[in-house]
């Protein structure tokens, strides 16, 4: 039975690097650049299913600040103390520089407010084709990096002893979900002194 189950989850691994993109993109890009050093995927292949996965996600969110931001705002901004003089404000300022912002979140992981960039763009009404080149090339290098520090990774845990692999694996997990958090809360601290 257990034979069974890991033949089809085997044979499914491709689709599962495009859902696992949609839902987690960094971490996932990581791993799968773990298991690519492994042997588990073709590079190409993944690297284009992470690409398209996460890019339809970022895409779901433009179409989330599109259509419900300013419901959102309208309905729920007086408990938040965030006025719609404000999301205008904002709005302006996203579309003078939608270029940069766009791109520079794409390859920064959003400095901790990717959500934020891909629902303002929405809100802001963004074209839509510009707002998925723009990301589209982004995500090109940001696949890259992650998939590159997942490969890293996949060749230290070769150099590690065979018995000590599933405690590296575990580590280096944790130490990959800590640094993107702390990347993250450092950028949004950073950019609020600003």
């Amino acid at each position: 039975m257990l034979t069974i189950i890991l033949k089809y989850l085997f044979a499914g691994r491709y689709a599962a690097i495009f859902i696992g993109a949609f839902f987690e993109g960094p971490i996932v890009m990581t791993a799968v650049g773990f298991f690519i050093r492994l042997g588990y995927f073709e590079v190409v292949p993944a690297y284009f299913l992470l690409l398209f996965g996460d890019l339809v996600a970022d895409v779901a969110w433009y179409y989330v600040g599109y259509f419900g931001a300013h419901k959102f705002i309208r309905r729920f901004g007086k408990y938040i103390n965030f006025k719609e003089e404000a999301s205008e404000k904002i709005k302006s300022l996203f579309r003078k520089h939608e270029t940069k912002i766009i791109f520079i979140s794409k390859i920064t992981m959003g400095f901790g407010f990717a959500l934020v960039t891909l629902i303002t763009a929405g809100m802001s009404h963004v074209p839509i084709k510009k707002f998925t080149i723009l990301n589209f090339l982004g995500g090109l290098i940001w696949t890259a990096i992650a998939l590159s520090l997942g490969y890293f990774l996949g060749n230290v845990y070769l150099l590690v002893a065979k018995g000590s692999r599933i405690g590296f694996i575990v580590f280096a997990f944790i130490l990959l979900v800590l640094g993107l958090y702390g990347f993250s809360k450092f950028m949004r601290e950073n950019i609020k002194k600003l």
